[in-house]
């Protein structure tokens, strides 16, 4: 039976659910990047499930998923700016802009994320 992650930008119902990978694929407390349609997504796995956020930092397009995670958030590796990973929200400067958040579904094994039609 498939469940929900939490998070995203988009509607799980208008969303297109495409299989990135496994669930073992990312390790818990961290990130892995796949490769979705032409963009760099990071998935997270956090103690309360899995997250899914763009892999470009807003400030000035650093990788997200090679910071440090604290707790929900992560810390860009270039400038320090921290971004929720459940909201995407930009939660201290340089960065002000948020980030693109998608849902995340778990089938079985299968890791699959929510992107726009």
């Amino acid at each position: 039976m498939a469940r929900w992650g939490r998070g995203g930008g988009l509607s799980e119902r208008t969303a297109r659910f495409v299989r990135v990978g496994r669930v073992g694929d990312v390790p818990p407390g961290r990130a892995e990047v796949f490769d979705v349609e032409e963009r760099k997504i990071a998935v997270y796995r956090l103690e309360d499930g899995f997250y899914a956020i763009d892999d470009i930092c807003t400030h000035d397009g650093g990788p997200l998923a090679e910071g440090e995670v604290e707790g929900d958030q992560v810390i860009c590796p270039r400038h320090g700016a921290r971004f929720s990973i459940k909201t995407g929200a930009a939660l201290t400067f340089p960065a002000i802009t948020p980030v693109e958040t998608y849902p995340v579904r778990v089938d079985g094994e299968d890791l699959l994320i929510g992107i726009s039609e």
